[in-house]
């Protein structure tokens, strides 16, 4: 090879291509790939995102952005953190958590993290050693499966049954399971399916993890997100049972998923965690990553402690209101059957009955055409585990939401049989 240098033999990097094979199954590789299909001259309606926070609706609080002014203008959080996060916003999260159950977290069993999603790449890092493996549910949020991927840790999937409300089937966990399983998980309320789980369900899936010597990996972003007749039960309600991770943030029920603040959490009332050296490496895991903005961190006491309970209730009010107006909007399309109606988080699940569309080849050719024709955004089931599928957010101004289902509605009759 000539060059203005000299003779090279051959150039001795190239990519990584677990990077590029991670991306691939994420929610964002896929809908930027939907996305390519929009004519961006036009109004796009993105029901694919689970991000309200563009929608009057779903401001954020004025006291949470009056707490990160307060923060940035104290002048006291212009510097670099700990890795673990600053001291009193470890001890709000510990705080705020432990309203909830019946034993007291520490600021100990706390690691703040950029996003629920740095939690994931901890917990996965961690528990990647050699011939592991873990229990993912199917459909599920796909960063698992990626992170996965990326750490060389080997993952099973267990199926959430739609005719019993997505709940776990337990029977394929303990199938699934054998003496290098070492963690299961469990996103409530849920993604995609839009599931809130009960105590009782709750409760079987720590017995069944406790009966396999595996830790529950919660991931609980979308907390306290519940509109229908189950209450959110956080899972480290059953940490006596079970060794339980809960994993979370401030994106969802604050609706500010730009800020960048979530946590990893042991709950670990018989220290097993500690002694299996876990935590030591979380630890390890942050101490050579990026942390949560210093001056975010210095705002969560004020943001916990005194968010105002209206607030909340309002949220959960209007997410209960576009839930009901999506499921029964979908109602009216013969060709997509929802079989649960969403009793939380942003989601929900529709099956796409293939047999009554035509020129539609599988679910993700059927939100490439739909973004093409109608500028409306969903995700193809594919992303999520379940093929002919499409998850919907309805996390949107009513309006706009209406306008969207109201364009699918057309698409599928334009493609009806």
């Amino acid at each position: 090879m000539e060059n203005n240098g000299g003779e090279t033999k051959k150039w001795k990097f190239q990519g990584n291509k677990n990077s590029t094979m991670a991306s691939n199954i994420t929610i964002r590789g896929i809908l930027n790939m939907v996305m390519e299909n929009l004519n961006l001259n036009n109004q796009v309606i993105a029901l694919g995102h689970g991000d309200p926070s563009h929608s009057p609706c779903f401001r954020t609080s004025p006291i949470a952005e009056d707490a990160l002014v307060k923060s940035l203008r104290s002048s006291k959080f212009n510097c670099y953190a700990p890795t673990v996060g600053i001291l009193p916003a470890r001890k709000a999260v510990a705080e705020y958590l432990s309203r909830d159950l019946p034993h007291k977290l520490s600021p100990e069993d706390v690691f703040l993290t950029l996003g629920c999603t740095q939690a994931i790449e901890a917990v996965i890092g961690a528990l990647a050693c050699p011939g592991a493996n873990i229990l993912l549910p199917r459909p599920g949020f796909p960063y698992y499966e990626a992170r996965c991927a990326y750490s060389g840790l080997e993952y099973r999937h267990f199926d959430l049954l739609p005719e019993k409300g997505w709940e776990v089937d337990l029977d394929a966990v303990e199938a699934l399971a054998d003496d290098n399983t070492v963690a299961m998980v469990i996103i409530n309320p849920g993604n995609p399916c839009g599931n809130v789980y009960s105590y009782e369900h709750l409760e079987k899936v720590a017995k069944t993890a406790r009966k396999l010597g595996i830790l529950v990996i919660t991931d609980e972003v979308y907390g306290h997100l519940a509109f229908g007749s189950k209450p959110f039960v956080p899972m480290a309600v059953f940490a006596n049972i079970v060794p339980v991770l809960t994993l979370g943030s401030i994106s969802k029920r604050w609706v500010v998923p730009g800020w960048r603040l979530g946590w990893l959490v042991a709950n670990d009332q018989q220290g097993i965690l500690h002694k299996s050296g876990l935590v030591e490496s979380f630890k390890g895991f942050l101490n050579i990553s990026s942390d949560p903005a210093t001056f975010i961190q210095g705002a969560i006491p004020d943001i916990l402690e005194n968010t105002n309970e209206e607030f909340f209730s309002n949220i959960v009010k209007v997410l209960g209101q576009v839930a009901d107006i999506c499921y029964e909007k979908l109602e009216e399309i013969p060709s997509i059957t929802c079989p649960n109606k969403p009793e939380g988080s942003m989601f929900v699940m529709g099956k796409l009955n293939m047999s009554l569309l035509k020129d539609i080849q599988d679910d993700t050719d059927f939100c490439m055409k739909l973004a093409k024709e109608e500028n409306v955004v969903v995700l193809p089931g594919t992303a999520v585990g379940l093929n002919n599928w499409v998850r919907i957010t309805f996390a949107l101004e009513p309006r706009v939401l209406k306008q969207g289902l109201e364009r699918i509605k057309a698409f599928c009759e334009r493609h009806g049989v």
